[in-house]
Order: C-alpha cells, then sequence, then structure tokens
C-alpha cells in the first residue's frame, strides 16, 4: 500500500441548475453512482449575482440520504415538514438526516454580496434508511480550527484532526470534512481510514496532491484518490483553499431517482407514490 494515495481521478466540476433554477456546478453526481460511495452528489455554488442563486430551492421530498450544506458566504433559510425553521449563514453547516422522509426547502436571503458554499448528499446504509428525520445545525462558532506550523488552517466539522473533534456527531459512514485553508508554497498532510473514500475539491488557489509530481489542481477541479493512510498537499504560488472528505464505503445496491436514494426500485416507487398520496412523511 502507497504511504500517501495518489490520485485515481481528476474532478471536473459541470455547471447546471437545480431547484427552481439556482445556477451551480455539479461536481459529481448521478453519472459517478457508486464511484464516490458513501458520497452521492457534490454541488458548489458561488455568485454574486442573485439572479443565479434567489429562485432557491422550494419544496422537495428526501429519502435515505443525509444532505450537508456548509455556506461559505451569504444566508439560507430553511423549513420543513415537521416544522423546523432557521437560517444558516458564513461558516455554519447544517448536517440534516432524511431518514424515512422530509419535505422541506431551502431559500437564499440576499444580503448584498456573494452566495457561496457547498451541498454534500451522503447515502444512508440500508438498515438506517428509515429511521427518523434529525437535524445537526452547526453555527460557525462551534467549528474548531487547527492553525499549524507553517500557518495552514484546518476547520474541523467532521472527524478528528490534529487532536480536535468536529462537532458533527453520530453519522454512519464515519466522515471527515476539513476545510483547508492553505498560504503559498506550504504542505499539508492528513491521516485518513485506510477503509475511507476520499476525495478533495480546490475552490480557491491551486493545489498538488501527489508527492514529487508537479502537477497542481485548479480551483474547480478535485481529485478523488486511491489507496493509501495519507494525504499530502502542496499549495501553488497563490496559496489554496479546498475541502477535503472522507468515509466509509457502504458497497449497497442504489435505487436513486431525484431526491430519493433507496436500495431496490420497489422501495423508489413505494417512496414516489408515497409523496403523490400525501403519505411520504410519517
Amino acid at each position: 500500500m502507497e504511504v500517501y494515495r495518489k490520485i485515481k481521478k481528476i474532478i471536473h466540476g459541470q455547471p447546471t441548475s437545480d431547484g427552481a433554477g439556482v445556477k451551480l456546478t455539479r461536481i459529481f453526481g448521478f453519472y459517478e453512482e457508486g464511484l464516490f460511495d458513501p458520497f452521492l452528489l457534490l454541488d458548489f455554488f458561488g455568485s454574486d449575482n442573485p439572479d443565479d442563486f434567489m429562485a432557491g430551492f422550494p419544496w422537495h421530498p428526501h429519502r435515505g440520504i443525509e444532505t450537508v450544506t456548509y455556506i461559505l458566504d451569504g444566508r439560507v433559510e430553511h423549513s420543513d415538514s415537521m416544522g423546523n425553521s432557521g437560517v444558516i449563514g458564513k461558516g455554519d453547516i447544517q448536517w440534516m438526516t432524511a431518514g424515512k422522509g422530509i419535505i422541506h426547502q431551502e431559500m437564499p436571503k440576499y444580503d448584498g454580496g456573494r452566495m457561496h458554499g457547498f451541498q454534500l448528499w451522503v447515502n444512508l446504509p440500508a438498515a438506517h434508511k428509515m429511521i427518523a428525520p434529525r437535524y445537526q445545525d452547526i453555527p460557525a462558532k462551534d467549528i474548531k480550527e487547527a492553525i499549524l506550523e507553517n500557518d495552514v488552517r484546518v476547520r474541523v466539522i467532521a472527524g478528528t484532526f490534529n487532536g480536535l473533534k468536529g462537532p458533527v456527531k453520530d453519522i454512519f459512514a464515519e466522515p471527515e470534512y476539513l476545510d483547508v485553508a492553505m498560504p503559498p508554497g506550504t504542505e499539508f498532510y492528513a491521516p485518513v481510514n485506510p477503509a475511507h473514500t476520499v476525495f478533495a475539491y480546490v475552490f480557491e488557489g491551486e493545489a498538488g496532491f501527489e508527492p514529487l509530481s508537479e502537477t497542481l489542481l485548479n480551483a474547480g477541479e478535485g481529485a478523488l484518490f486511491g489507496e493509501g493512510p495519507q494525504i499530502i498537499a502542496r499549495a501553488g504560488s497563490n496559496g489554496a483553499r479546498f475541502i477535503l472528505i472522507s468515509g466509509m464505503p457502504l458497497k449497497e445496491p442504489i435505487a436513486w431517482r431525484g431526491p430519493i436514494v433507496m436500495n431496490t426500485e420497489e422501495e423508489l416507487m413505494t417512496a414516489f407514490r408515497e409523496f403523490r398520496e400525501g403519505t411520504f412523511t410519517k
């Protein structure tokens, strides 16, 4: 086994729209089904033009997955079929476990600035797809940050890094979610679970992820890594900022249509029938 994970696949996000017409970059999803197991989809949204995002994501269902929203700039108001509501803003994260079913909406709040962030979908194992829905709303102040000797800064959202434990807890995929900011020319090393799927996405500057390689990934590019116990990163001349995410693969069949992910076509048909009949939420 390699000491450092090598790049298995370079990821190029594709522009698309979703919800009521929100413009975003789909980093992976649908066509890469199973490749990023247990992760299903990753979207990046970044614009200072309200026409690109204000239509938002009106009421829609989820079942069988978790959605993870990380806001870098701006604010998003959410509400759901259980009566929950709130606003997540800069630096906040919301980890929503849809479980057996939830209907919700996510609507941007325009304050004159940029709307900037990520949404990640994480699959739930078959044995837990029908658990009760729940939220973990984490304010920015509760996310600990490691500052390394070379001034690399690491926000620990989930998992553990450098002795700091992320505030997101009790997730079936045992994830690690780091937001890494690197000054120009610095290096960064992160141990990872050898059994985990691991990927990174660069959204500022440029970074290399293989030892002895001069190849740098620019903002808007990412990497799915092969096997190994550690990740190495090297920032380019403009520095780098990226998310580094890992999780335990489920290795289960996937039946996926839109916002609902189950294990069989029969379960999928049942979910959509219940949504049509008004019995989706339990």
